[in-house]
């Protein structure tokens, strides 16, 4: 009856809930049927996707950034916390034993008057456990248990990022050795015709004007060496800390122009929201925030909590030992609290609206992104096609410029103009490759990279 009466009072205040709490609501994101640019053809995307541009200095560079970059070692760290929490939240579920011994030995005055000198020793096992009638607890362990997930997805989010920033880092500093070689070599070209001019106008067949052009022209080339040296030093400064290490020469792979262009990564719209790791990431904060505001509202309702214990008693004094036990129980049940649990409740259900807008803001940004880097891997080509014909055009309008200006038909300021012209369509060439490689990186890494939900 007793028991009966307990439950029946316990069932009463299970009433006293709580007020209800709102939350926003969130559009959901519906994905299109098909993506607005057709980049050419297609490729699975396999994990290793940055093996796809057939360069094993880039592979090497993009597998150490992945064991030793800071950035992918926090994260790990947070996993590692977020499970300790999990695991803390779920053992809530079960009881807990414990066992406490003490002993001694003492002297004292009985009733008598008499000195009594006791050894006792008393050893004692102790159970408690709460009652998770309502599921607060459980609640509480799925929160734990989706922070953990997205700690995972976070982590691989950011391993992500950091081979993507690799990867194109490389690309980078493969473009500016491109670049240093061209100028360099246009250097050598304006050299000699520096020389020519000299010779010219110390023999009286060209005027002063002339060598000064000359002069001036190869200054000009000169002084943008250093400039690209300077570049390239801080790439590979840039790409030493990704991989976790202090500054020094990269290696080098491949040329620039042998590095081999991935096909487009074949996924659909409908399973790019299962394919990135950071929309796992928000959509795992989102459950665990649901579960934290499910268990905020719950806090108004009673706490059951059971208590076991027994032992026995041994003393010099006693023939034989004491068995000691007690068996209880308590419910605590919220009847004022100043407003503390209706705070922690609209607190939760704060951070369940963040988590939830967070969500939809990585959806929108993921369909953007690829939207983007499949827009720019299209135009790009395209682009890459005219700025190698105008490179083309204009290298075999040096060549006439060049015979003409040696034969006497025109004067060296023609043939200035069309090395101008060709050594910016050739550093043209080399930057709009560079962005078009770049943009494949970046599409694999906005259709993610081969990631999956393990």
């Amino acid at each position: 009856m007793r028991l009966a009466a307990v439950l029946f009072a316990v069932s009463m205040l299970a009433g006293c809930a709580g007020p209800a709490i709102e939350t926003a609501s969130v559009t959901p994101i519906q994905a299109p049927a098909a993506w607005r640019t057709e980049a050419g053809a297609s490729a699975p995307i396999e994990r290793q996707w940055w093996q796809a541009f057939g360069d094993a200095e880039l592979a090497a560079l993009v597998e150490k950034a992945q064991a030793n970059n800071p950035d992918v070692a926090i994260a790990a760290a947070r996993v590692r916390q977020a499970r300790a929490q999990e695991m803390a939240a779920r053992a809530l579920l079960f009881p807990s034993l414990d066992f406490a011994a003490a002993a001694g030995r003492s002297r004292s005055v009985n009733a008598f008057g008499q000195p009594a000198e006791q050894s006792f020793a008393q050893p004692q096992f102790q159970a408690a456990y709460e009652a998770d009638l309502f599921g607060r607890i459980a609640d509480e362990a799925r929160a734990g248990r989706s922070a953990w997930l997205a700690s995972q997805a976070a982590h691989d989010a950011t391993t992500l990022a950091v081979s993507g920033a690799v990867a194109s880092g490389y690309i980078t500093l493969r473009a500016l050795d491109s670049r240093l070689q061209i100028t360099r070599e246009t250097l050598a070209a304006r050299g000699e015709a520096l020389r020519i001019a000299r010779s010219r106008a110390a023999a009286g067949y060209a005027p002063l004007l002339e060598l000064r052009q000359a002069e001036a022209e190869y200054e000009g080339t000169a002084q943008l060496v250093p400039q690209i040296e300077i570049a390239i030093a801080r790439q590979e400064d840039a790409l030493s800390q990704l991989v976790g290490e202090t500054p020094h020469a990269i290696g080098r792979g491949k040329d620039f122009l042998a590095l081999a262009e991935p096909g487009v990564p074949d996924t659909l719209p409908s399973e790019l929201l299962q394919r990135r790791p950071d929309i796992a990431a928000a959509e795992f904060q989102l459950a665990a925030a649901d579960a934290s505001l499910s268990a905020a509202r719950k806090r108004f309702l009673p706490q059951v909590r059971l208590t076991a214990s027994a032992g026995a008693a041994f003393s010099t004094l006693l023939a034989d030992p004491i068995t000691i036990w007690s068996v209880g129980g308590s419910v605590l049940a919220p009847l004022f609290e100043g407003e503390r649990l209706q705070a922690q409740a609209e607190s939760a259900a704060g951070r369940r609206d963040e988590a939830a807008f967070a969500y939809r803001r990585a959806a929108l940004t993921a369909f953007r992104e690829v939207e983007d880097n499949l827009a720019a891997v299209k135009h790009l080509s395209v682009q890459m096609e005219h700025v190698r014909a105008q490179r083309d055009v204009l290298a075999a309008g040096l060549q006439l410029a060049t015979n003409r200006y040696r034969a006497g038909y025109s004067p060296y300021l023609e043939q200035l103009d069309a090395q101008r012209g060709l050594l910016a369509a050739e550093l043209n060439l080399i930057q709009t490759r560079a962005d078009a490689l770049v943009a494949r990186v970046a599409l694999y890494q906005a259709m993610g990279g081969g990631w999956a939900v393990e």
